[in-house]
C-alpha cells in the first residue's frame, strides 16, 4: 500500500520562527522578531501549489478563533490549484448536519473529489462558548456522534428524521449526493473520542507521540472499530525538520529554540495547562514545559509544543533518518502522514525533494500524477537499511 502525505496550510500566518496558537491560545510568534508572513490568499496559494507539485495528496486547514475560516479559504484555493485535496477542519457544533452535508456535496461538485473532512469536536469549553456552544466536553462528543450519524445517512441518499439528545432533524434529504463521499478524519485520545472514531471515522488521527504510545492508540481504536464491525485507516500529524545532514537539521532546532522567549513559553504553557483535551495533556507530558531533553524518541523533537497547542512534535534528522522514522510508524499501522514545517513553503521542498524520493525508491510512495499503474500495488515494508542514503 502506498503511503499518503498531506501538507498544512497555516491560515494564521507563517514565519521562519514558530507561530503558536490553538487550543485556546491566540496565534503569534514565539518571541523572535522578523519575517512574519500574513496568511493572505497569495501566500497560501504558494504553499498549495508547492505541495501539489511535490506530490502531497492534500493539505490540512485548521479551525478555530486563531485562524481564518477553513471552508471559505479552501474554496478559494481550489480555483488556484489543479488536483490538491483540502482536508477541511470544522466543528460540528457550529453548523447544522444537513447544511454541512450539503456544503460537502457542493465542494465535491465544484472541485471534484478534492474535499476531505477533519471533524474537530473542540477541546476547550471557553473557546466553544465564544461561538455560542455551552455544552461540556462529554456532551460535545455525544453531539458529534449524532452529527456524523445524520451526515453519513444523508450521504447515502436516505431521508433522515432524528430526535436526538442534541440534534433534531425532520425529513432531511439532499437534492444531490457527493461524488465521491469525502473521507472523514477524526482524532481524540479520550474514551468519548475513541467511541466516536470507531463508529464514524474513515481515518483516525493521532498527534506525533513516540512509537510505543502510537502503537497503543492504534490497538485501542482498532479494537473499538472491530466491535462495530468496521475497520479504519490511521494517520499521524507531525512537524518536520529535514536537511542534507543531521547536524544541519538539529542546528535548526537550536535556532528555533533560541527564538522562544521565556515569557512566551510561560504564557503558552499556562494557557495549555487549562486545556480539557486529553491529547493536549499527552503532548504537554512529553516536554513538561522544559527546554531540556526534548528528543523524546529517536529523531522526535517535542520543542514545537513549548509554544504551540495541538501537534507539538517534529521529526528531525537527515533525509534518510526521517524516512526511517516514517517507515517505523508505518510498520505500526500508520498509512497517512500530515506534515508541516516553518516556514511552510521552504520546508515543503526540503521534505518533498529530500524524503519523498527515498520512500519512492523503497516502493512506499508514488507521486499522485504518475498514474494508476503504480497505485495500489502491494509492496513489502523495507528494513531501515534499505532506504537510500
Amino acid at each position: 500500500m502506498n503511503l499518503t502525505f498531506h501538507w498544512f496550510l497555516p491560515t494564521y500566518g507563517d514565519s521562519r520562527h514558530v507561530i503558536g496558537g490553538g487550543h485556546g491560545v491566540p496565534a503569534g510568534t514565539a518571541g523572535a522578531a522578523g519575517g512574519q508572513r500574513p496568511a493572505d490568499l497569495g501566500y497560501l496559494t504558494q504553499i498549495s501549489r508547492a505541495a501539489e507539485q511535490l506530490g502531497f495528496e492534500g493539505a490540512l486547514t485548521p479551525t478555530g478563533a486563531w485562524c481564518e475560516d477553513a471552508w471559505l479559504t479552501t474554496a478559494m484555493l481550489a480555483r488556484e490549484t489543479e488536483r490538491l485535496k483540502f482536508l477541511v477542519a470544522f466543528r460540528p457544533g457550529f453548523v447544522s448536519p444537513t447544511l454541512a452535508a450539503q456544503m460537502a456535496t457542493t465542494f465535491q461538485r465544484h472541485a471534484p473529489g478534492r474535499l476531505l473532512l477533519n471533524v474537530v469536536t473542540g477541546g476547550e469549553s471557553h473557546e466553544q462558548r465564544a461561538y455560542g456552544d455551552f455544552l461540556d466536553k462529554s456532551e460535545r462528543y455525544a453531539r458529534t456522534g449524532e452529527f456524523l450519524h445524520i451526515v453519513r445517512a444523508l450521504w447515502r441518499g436516505e431521508t433522515v428524521t432524528l430526535d436526538g439528545r442534541h440534534l433534531r432533524v425532520e425529513g432531511a434529504r439532499l437534492g444531490r449526493l457527493p461524488d465521491p463521499v469525502p473521507r472523514v478524519y477524526f482524532g481524540g485520545s479520550s474514551d468519548e473520542a475513541g467511541a466516536v472514531a470507531a463508529r464514524h471515522s474513515d481515518v483516525y488521527l493521532t498527534w506525533g507521540e513516540p512509537p510505543a504510545q502510537v502503537s497503543e492508540k492504534i490497538a485501542w481504536i482498532r479494537g473499538l472499530a472491530a466491535e462495530q464491525g468496521r475497520t479504519v485507516r490511521f494517520g499521524i500529524r507531525l512537524h518536520v525538520i529535514t536537511r542534507d545532514t543531521s547536524d544541519q537539521a538539529w542546528a535548526e532546532t537550536r535556532r528555533l529554540l533560541d527564538g522562544f522567549s521565556p515569557d512566551a513559553v510561560r504564557a503558552v504553557q499556562e494557557g495549555l495547562a487549562r486545556s480539557e483535551s486529553e491529547g493536549q495533556r499527552r503532548m504537554l507530558a512529553l516536554h513538561g514545559g522544559s527546554t531540556d531533553g526534548l528528543e523524546v524518541s529517536p529523531n522526535l523533537w517535542a520543542g514545537i509544543g513549548l509554544v504551540r497547542g495541538g501537534a507539538g512534535t517534529a521529526l528531525v534528522g537527515n533525509h534518510r533518518e526521517v524516512a526511517e522514522r516514517i517507515v517505523e510508524y508505518h510498520r505500526l499501522g500508520i498509512d497517512e502522514f500530515i506534515m508541516s514545517g516553518h516556514p511552510h513553503v521552504e520546508e515543503a521542498y526540503w521534505f518533498g525533494e529530500g524524503v519523498l524520493p527515498r520512500l519512492a525508491e523503497a516502493g512506499l510512495w508514488t507521486h499522485p500524477t504518475e498514474g494508476a499503474a503504480k497505485n495500489g500495488r502491494t509492496v513489502s515494508v523495507p528494513f531501515a537499511g534499505q532506504l537510500g542514503r
